[in-house]
């Protein structure tokens, strides 16, 4: 195994972690950023007012995302996989 090869697919590695937490990290700053915006218009500075809301979108992007991110990982552990003798050998 080249250094290359462990370098490529470290960074393959990274984007696909990446992609798989995007939409719930971007779920979860779109409402944050509402929150803190009525909060901000309200002065209503309750800090736990934030986390229903946060994790109510966080659950539903990972229901409607669910789907995708497996396909997206089982692809990648597939690619893995079949390319193991290539990589060894």
């Amino acid at each position: 195994m080249t250094p290359e090869t462990v370098i490529e697919l470290a960074q393959q590695t990274l984007m696909i972690g990446i992609m798989l937490v995007a939409p719930l990290l971007l779920s979860a700053l779109v409402i944050g950023v509402l929150i803190g915006m009525f909060q901000a218009a309200t002065q209503i500075n309750e800090q736990t007012l934030s986390f229903v809301p946060k994790i109510a979108a966080m659950a539903a992007a990972l229901f409607i995302a669910a789907p995708w991110m497996l396909s997206v990982i089982i692809d990648f552990t597939r690619e893995l996989i079949s390319n193991i003798p290539n990589v060894i050998g």
